[in-house]
């Protein structure tokens, strides 16, 4: 099971996806539901079951969220975190090989859908964590060990350049 660590920003995105999924997406398709079924026969009303089977998946998308908010602990920047990597900080790294990557650590419902994401869960953030600029760390992966150095180390936002990160770190 993933951590259950969340960033503010990451619970504030959980917190509207679920709030326009229950006030928005199901009243909506409950609506549609109810107009294909008045139409009659359901089983050859494709209107019906492609509206039903959405409807489910709302509704079991609404259950996981409301749970795992319930679940998740929001950890927020302290000052005394500055100069060390530590969850939610962006950092900056350069493998041996020179390869350069920047990435945010987060929670593991926060990675999907940005490259420049990574879980507090991979190995490439726990071989981070605690590590200052100029510090290495060894990340372990089914490949063998590879050393990355610490470039820089920022809680403040984005990359400069959008898409910059990249997921696809050792694992």
């Amino acid at each position: 099971m993933s951590t259950r660590l969340i960033t503010v920003e990451g619970y504030e995105r959980l917190k509207q996806e679920l709030d326009y999924l229950w006030r928005e997406k199901r009243p909506d398709t409950t609506r549609k539901v109810t107009w294909a079924a008045s139409l009659g026969d359901r089983s050859e009303n494709a209107d019906y079951q492609y509206n039903k089977k959405l409807l489910r998946e709302i509704d079991r998308r609404v259950r996981y969220l409301r749970k795992r908010i319930e679940d998740l602990k929001v950890v927020e920047h302290r000052p005394e975190q500055a100069g060390k990597v530590f969850f939610g900080a962006w950092v900056e790294v350069e493998s041996d090989d020179g390869d350069q990557r920047r990435f945010r650590i987060v929670g593991y419902d926060e990675i999907f859908g940005r490259r420049d994401y990574i879980s507090i869960d991979s190995p490439m953030a726990r071989a981070l964590l605690g590590k200052a600029v100029g510090d290495e760390a060894i990340v372990v992966t089914p490949e063998g060990e590879m050393g990355w150095l610490i470039q820089a180390i920022d809680y403040t936002g984005e990359p400069a350049v959008p898409g910059q990160g990249s997921s696809s770190y050792p694992d």
